[in-house]
């Protein structure tokens, strides 16, 4: 027990060093660009504030005439408060609570995309290497290969102008209909769903093939392992040797592979919203990158990276239960 909470926690210093060093860059890098959002801010009302404003502006964004480490210092103090400054585009609102809306909806889809992949796709990779002689073997790996060869953004205007545009089957936009009131009841919950039905579809099809490949070739080679061959001379029952000893040893690199696939999956759910014009953090950026909303930018690539980071951690945990070998 001692060792597992030991692992845990050097895992969680590692993923709070890594938080750290992109919270520094994060700081960085906007200070690097010309301008700041403040002239932008001022420029835009042509002349209608005065120039006395543009000091208290500065000052509201961070970025005053202070030593450069007092305003890290204000910075990590900021998030720590969770205050991320306000926003330009949508000024005078603040960053945190911008994001809180669109997060919301991105976790909803590419969380919910991303499960749904990996347990269709690591299902099937468990049937297909069983049956790895039979027509789905032939079939399914050189199809969804094929699907998964197209980017994110590709395959969802294509789905969007079949199905949204010519055939009218589902909405082109937005996370919920107008005719129905936010809340726990059904009617929204339905909508909800109706309307995420594309973008998740999309995100679904590309990443399905990486997931069944993957594991797949893993349970291929962990078939061909002694402990299987003893198994099954021991008269052990064949599902029980496919589910309990080759999927639980074959499911390990997928299960690795979660956490880091989780950045791509975002990356793949910003272009989707942008494309479905579905209220998340992708169409946020593509109006904060219009907008020159540094702040939100960000905000945004900020609550990215920690998200990645914690999945990360979260799936570190997960394999300390399925596999023994990091206890030690």
């Amino acid at each position: 027990m001692n060792k597992s909470i030991l692992y845990i926690s050097r895992r969680f210093g590692f993923y709070l060093i890594a938080a750290f060093a992109a919270l520094t860059l994060n700081f960085i890098i906007p200070r690097l660009m010309p301008g700041d959002p403040a002239s932008i801010i001022f420029a835009r009302f042509k002349g209608k504030l005065k120039p006395e404003a543009i000091d208290a502006m500065r000052e509201s964004f961070g970025l005053t005439n202070d030593p450069i480490i007092t305003q890290y210092a204000s910075y990590l103090k900021g998030i720590l408060q969770g205050d991320l400054g306000v926003s330009i585009a949508y000024f005078p609102e603040p960053v945190s609570e911008i994001i809180g809306g669109g997060l919301i909806w991105t976790i909803f889809l590419a969380g919910s995309s991303m499960v749904i992949a990996f347990l269709i796709g690591t299902t099937l990779g468990v049937i297909i290497a069983w049956n790895r002689t039979g027509k789905l073997d032939t079939i399914l790996p050189p199809a969804l290969a094929f699907f998964g060869a197209f980017p994110y953004f590709w395959l969802a205007m294509v789905v969007l102008y079949i199905f949204g545009f010519s055939m009218n089957w589902f909405p082109i936009g937005r996370a919920f209909g107008n005719e129905v009131n936010p809340g726990l009841n059904t009617p929204y919950l339905l909508s909800v769903l109706y309307h995420a039905f594309l973008p998740a579809l999309t995100l679904v099809f590309v990443s399905l093939g990486g997931w069944m490949l993957s594991m797949r070739n893993t349970m291929i080679s962990t078939l061909g392992s002694d402990y299987i061959t003893f198994a099954n001379a021991k008269g052990i029952p064949s599902r029980l040797i496919m589910l309990r000893y080759a999927a639980r040893n074959a499911i390990l690199p997928n299960l690795t592979g979660f956490g880091m696939a989780l950045g791509f999956m975002l990356s793949g759910a910003l272009l989707t919203e942008m494309i479905f014009s579905y209220p998340g953090q992708g169409f946020l950026l593509l109006q904060a990158v219009q907008s020159q909303d540094y702040p939100l930018m960000q905000g945004i690539f900020m609550t990215i990276t920690l998200a990645v980071l914690g999945a990360n951690w979260l799936v570190d945990i997960a394999i300390l239960f399925f596999d023994p070998r990091t206890r030690r």
